[in-house]
């Protein structure tokens, strides 16, 4: 198929662009042009939309930045290439960082591969791990992203996903029903047998996590048949409770689990690029391979930066004074948001056990609902049905941007409630 321009586009490409990411879809709404267009002001519209974060970063760390651009010899170096897999001093900081704040162990630079962030990381696992026609098992809901990535990465890959909410009642099913969320996972896992099974801790969109009883399931059945568990822990230093054990888990210890982490959320770093798998040297290596074709190596200067800072903060403490005092932020966020969603709207939802977000039951079908309410009460939420179909009459409510402005929050919700309670939507 020719494009207006020239040759057409890749099938695959052709195909995706049919199904572009939800979120993505509803954040172009609400970008200034489009808001005008609605005939809203955008000073006035309340965005729960964005899977951001708010809080500053360390002093420190900006501190190490300035240190090694100041520095001209320093900063030369910036600009030069490290090693595909990151640079090694980095890599060992990283297993400190996860040491000292986890208790990982045994974990050293040879279970660490740095990229541009866990989407690039995320993407490029996706074509180490599997092969076309592979079976890889999620969550429903989860990360809506995960289904674009791997059609990207692996073309031909099929998905099956367990259910972990019920919409009639709208609960977590692995708290309320642990048993029954077992036994299905297992028939799942035996009808289907997936190359690889993945789970977010916390989650996006539900902000909850996976306990420590089904996470052990489902490390059995993987490890026995020679499949992968993968744990995406993008979110994993944003926690309001004590973590489950298997946030301590090692590749060292349990070679067929792999972690996926990013740099954006904890240390407020979205657009300073950076990430990192955890897993088997094996892992690695082969991950090695598949960067020299993708991004050849990660930034340099974030590298240089983070090491620089991870070594100075662990030894003074303040890195878990710092992580003490963003969850402490977030934790009133979301508690805001839980009291403003009881008030206002009166609707099911969610409690976060961290992250960045909790999950509401609005009763009718959220494609619908979300650019009506945007456009009634210039108040914006994620319509649920992206991440999974269990979430179809739900939206996402994002309490990140807001962290330091929860007066938006109760102010947001209370006008979402208003209209729908005169609307019945």
């Amino acid at each position: 198929m020719k494009t207006a321009t020239g040759p057409g586009l890749s099938s695959l490409v052709r195909e995706q662009l049919e199904k572009p990411s939800p979120i993505r879809q509803i954040m172009k709404m609400a970008e200034r042009q489009n808001i005008l267009a609605m005939g809203l002001d955008p000073a006035q519209v309340i965005s729960f939309g964005g899977g951001w974060v708010n809080h500053a970063a360390p002093d420190e760390f900006q501190h190490a930045y300035q240190s090694i651009v100041s520095d001209p010899d320093l900063f030369h170096k910036s600009g030069g290439y490290t090693a595909t897999l990151g640079d090694m001093e980095c890599r060992e900081q990283i297993a400190r960082f996860e040491a000292h704040l986890f208790g990982v162990p045994r974990l050293g630079p040879e279970h660490i591969a740095i990229g541009m962030g866990s989407t690039q990381l995320t993407h490029d696992l996706f074509r180490t791990l599997l092969d076309p026609g592979d079976t890889v098992l999620l969550l429903d809901p989860t990360y809506a992203n995960y289904e674009g990535q791997l059609a990207f990465a692996v073309p031909g890959v099929k998905i099956v996903r367990l259910r972990v909410l019920d919409p009639e009642t709208w609960s977590y099913l692995p708290e309320t029903d642990p048993a029954g969320v077992a036994r299905e996972f297992a028939r799942l896992f035996d009808a289907h047998r997936p190359r690889l099974v993945l789970f977010g801790a916390p989650d996006n969109p539900t902000s909850q996590v996976v306990p420590q009883a089904l996470a052990d399931v489902m490390l059995a059945k993987t490890a026995d048949s020679g499949a992968w568990l993968a744990i995406d822990f993008a979110y994993k230093c944003q926690y309001f409770q004590t973590p489950p054990a298997y946030y301590a888990w090692s590749p060292a210890d349990r070679p067929n689990v792999v972690g996926i982490h990013s740099n954006s959320k904890w240390a407020r770093s979205l657009g300073r690029r950076l990430g990192w798998i955890e897993a088997a040297a094996p892992v690695v290596d082969a991950l090695e391979r598949v960067q020299q074709c993708s991004i050849l190596c990660p930034d340099t200067l974030s590298q240089m930066t983070m090491a620089r800072y991870l070594q100075g903060a662990i030894a003074s403490g303040s890195l878990r004074t710092y992580v003490d005092a963003a969850n402490a932020l977030y934790k009133n966020a979301a508690r805001v948001t839980l009291d403003a969603v009881d008030r206002h709207l009166g609707r099911p939802r969610l409690t976060p056990f961290g992250g960045l977000y909790t999950v509401v039951d609005i009763g009718t079908n959220a494609d619908a609902f979300v650019p009506k309410a945007l456009k009634a009460t210039g108040v914006l939420v994620v319509p649920g049905g992206g991440f999974g179909p269990s979430l179809t009459n739900g939206v996402r409510i994002s309490f990140g941007p807001l962290v330091h402005d929860t007066a938006k929050i109760d102010e947001g919700l209370a006008r979402l409630g208003a209209w729908m309670r005169s609307t019945n939507p």
